[in-house]
């Protein structure tokens, strides 16, 4: 049985000259020993994506799971009998993506080993491919929808890439 770890996420800001902590939980949960998880990197990727698309309040949970727990997830709520790379679960949604007064916004769920499977099949590291993973689950989250939007999640996707991950 696997242990629950938190990784906190901060980000300091200026305010008329002051120094305000903001502090934001991003909660990371490792499910699998296949893989060595950087919960600190993940929780301040998610964090800053959240920045990006006005979510400063927010806070969600990162899970790390096997394809067996994923297939599992996958088969309960989308009907699809098959591992996926991840899945979001948001909470409090709505037709315009999570509500402005929720502060815990939902959980995004990564398969390790389907991640290492795409990175591999992409020419990708593992932690590379854990970060574009991060970014979209989060991007869900917030209500994007690249199979309904006409390629808006896919270019803020590829905006927050550039931004975000180092080369």
């Amino acid at each position: 049985m696997s242990t629950t770890k938190r990784s906190v996420s901060s980000r300091d800001r200026e305010t008329e000259g002051l120094r305000d902590k903001a502090i934001r939980e991003i909660e990371i949960l490792n499910r699998q020993k296949l893989h060595e998880i950087d919960k600190n990197s993940a929780a301040k990727l998610a964090s800053a994506v959240l920045d990006r698309i006005g979510r400063q309040d927010a806070e969600l949970t990162i899970t790390f799971i096997r394809d067996a727990a994923m297939r599992k997830l996958n088969r309960e709520y989308r009907g699809k009998d098959k591992p996926t790379d991840v899945l979001s679960f948001a909470y409090h949604e709505s037709d315009e993506g999570f509500a402005e007064t929720d502060s815990h916004v939902g959980d995004v769920v990564i398969s390790v080993e389907t991640a290492a499977r795409y990175a591999a099949e992409f020419g990708l590291t593992f932690q590379r491919e854990l970060e574009h993973l991060i970014i979209h689950g989060t991007l869900h989250l917030a209500g994007y929808d690249h199979e309904t939007d006409n390629g808006e999640m896919n270019r803020l996707e590829r905006k927050l890439r550039k931004e975000l991950l180092q080369k």
